[in-house]
């Protein structure tokens, strides 16, 4: 079992910034692909980022490329996605999740955080 945590959400003007941390606990951290997924009201879950176990491989959604950035910390078994330029469109409940393999389809991450909320004001 992982168990996730996020934190770091709030509220922020549009071209603010915030910055999201989903702390784990549990099995081996570094054993596992991190990823970071939004759903807004009435949508479905939706990718936002991803990255390898060792950090070395990133991959974003179109919708946030260049202005997120997924890192990760595996001495502090932390994953980070610090989010500039924010739009009213960002606004969501963002998750963490981990994963065994590297994927951008959620249904491949096997362990959840409860979610964090990010509201953009126009």
């Amino acid at each position: 079992q992982v168990q996730l945590v996020e934190s770091g959400g709030g509220l922020v003007q549009a071209g603010g910034s915030l910055r999201l941390a989903c702390a784990a606990s549990g099995r081996t951290f570094s054993n596992y692909a991190m990823g970071w997924f939004r759903q807004a009201p009435g949508k479905e879950r939706d990718f936002v980022a991803t990255i390898s176990w060792s950090g070395g491989n990133t991959y974003y959604a179109d919708s946030v490329k260049g202005r997120f950035t997924i890192s990760r910390d595996n001495a502090k078994n932390t994953v980070y996605l610090q989010m500039n330029s924010l739009k009213p469109e960002d606004t969501a409940v963002y998750y963490c999740a981990a994963a065994k393999g590297w994927s951008m389809n959620f249904k491949f991450y096997d362990y959840w955080g409860q979610g964090t909320q990010v509201t953009v004001s126009s």
